[in-house]
């Protein structure tokens, strides 16, 4: 006998993407109606995102207001309105595994991604952005006509004119010394005093993003990481692969998962904690690669010793204990938890850090910014990024914090240019600085940063 919902911990399912039925037509359409029919009538992630006010207009502009009705053609809006937050497996759905119905809607939203792409269907842009080392690799050397380029009016379009890339939509910059190179460039030593010292051994995962586009939130970590006692070395065999999962394109995610853990495995094995620097990757580190490649001994073990870099401080803190000198940021902090780290059901392990901060008012945004990779970029979804970002905008403003932080850098400078147009709009001026990464403000706090 089927239940009403579940309070059941969500179990998620491997992913069989390797199957002749995963892109199978039928099937595939067979499984959007059986699970949209189930959502339509419980409607509890309605705010969640765009996909589901999407799809109840889909049924409920029907005469018989089913979903029989609709035209499977007319399903594709509600799948490009999924970002794969996983919100809606996390935090909402009472019918996901194990309860029979085993509703798993981001990742029904992926399988059906990967049947457009074998159809042909693929957005040459957003397959282009998805080159995050080749573009990174390439952008670093003319890093300055990159940047000048995304923020020049006429430029910009341009790029919306021929490449369908929003006009309004903040893109990162590049950097001519990544973070891996900047690593090499100036060693450093763990503090002997503080009383992690010898205790612990860390290799940051540089990610894509800290890499090439914000190398000083690795330079921020490693100055932390070594303050407290931590041996540190900086680790990028290559991108996680989220990019490649927004597309659906699995064999890239899983030829990627392969490489990156046979590599951060031997580092494990001297000794090494795996830490991640964005919430993204730290996700995919943890737990899609694992559904992707359930039978890779190094992907099972990478996961097992990864940390988010929030995570790994609290962690510590706990367990070890930080040196003194943490001093107050009066200022005060606007914390976004960001929806990849709240799928890693940890916690809100970035509040939790910066709690530690002596007299610095934290005020704390659990919800999505609304960016969701390229979702947040192509003109076609940007507007819609912004209007589910609008709420997390105003409580922002509101806040009327010097520091907004994110561990999911995009959604960072989301948010941070979006409080700016919102105080514009409202004729004031938003107290707020560069988007900046929880881990920073400690920098900042320990002194190893200046504020």
């Amino acid at each position: 006998m089927s239940r009403e919902g579940s309070l059941d911990a969500p179990v998620r399912h491997s992913i069989d993407w390797r199957s002749d039925d995963f892109t199978d037509a039928g099937k595939l359409d067979a499984e959007m109606r059986r699970v949209f029919d189930i959502c339509h009538g419980c409607r509890r992630c309605f705010n969640l995102c765009d996909s589901f006010p999407r799809l109840f207009e889909l049924i409920d502009s029907n005469p018989d207001e089913t979903v029989e009705g609709v035209k499977s053609a007319d399903f594709a809006r509600v799948v490009e309105a999924c970002t794969l937050c996983d919100m809606c497996f996390m935090t909402k759905c009472p019918y996901v595994p194990p309860h029979p119905f085993a509703i798993d809607f981001p990742h029904l939203m992926l399988r059906a991604r990967a049947a457009q792409a074998n159809r042909g269907r693929k957005n040459f842009t957003q397959g282009q952005l998805a080159e995050m080392d080749r573009n990174g690799r390439l952008a670093r050397f003319v890093s300055p006509l990159v940047n000048w380029a995304s923020s020049n009016g006429p430029a910009r379009a341009l790029m919306e004119g021929v490449a369908g890339i929003d006009r309004g939509a903040a893109l990162p910059k590049f950097h001519a010394m990544t973070f891996a190179a900047a690593d090499r460039g100036n060693p450093v030593s763990p503090n002997r005093e503080a009383p992690a010292f010898s205790k612990r051994k860390a290799a940051l995962y540089a990610t894509c993003f800290v890499n090439f586009n914000k190398p000083s939130t690795g330079m921020a970590a490693r100055a932390v990481l070594n303050h407290i006692g931590v041996e540190t070395k900086v680790a990028y065999p290559g991108c996680c692969g989220m990019p490649f999962l927004e597309r659906a394109d699995l064999e890239r995610v899983a030829q990627n998962a392969a490489k990156v853990s046979k590599e951060l495995v031997k580092l494990i094995e001297q000794g090494y904690d795996i830490v991640a620097l964005t919430a993204s990757c730290g996700l995919m580190l943890k737990f899609e690669w694992k559904l992707i490649l359930p039978d890779n001994d190094d992907v099972q073990k990478l996961a097992r010793a990864t940390f988010d870099i929030n995570e790994y401080v609290v962690n510590i803190a706990r367990n070890e204990g930080l040196p003194a000198g943490l001093r107050p940021l009066p200022e005060g902090v606007c914390v976004h938890l960001p929806c990849h780290a709240r799928a890693q059901a940890m916690g809100p392990k970035a509040a939790e850090m910066l709690k530690l901060i002596p007299d610095t008012p934290i005020d704390v945004i659990a919800r999505c910014s609304g960016h969701g990779g390229t979702f947040g970029v192509m003109k076609e979804t940007h507007k819609v990024a912004v209007k589910i970002g609008r709420p997390v905008f105003r409580a922002a403003l509101e806040k009327a914090r010097r520091h907004i932080v994110s561990d999911c850098p995009l959604a960072a400078r989301h948010i941070v240019e979006n409080v700016k147009a919102l105080a514009a709009t409202d004729g004031i001026e938003a107290p707020t600085r560069e988007p900046e990464h929880p881990i920073e403000i400690m920098a900042c706090a320990f002194g190893l940063l200046e504020v």
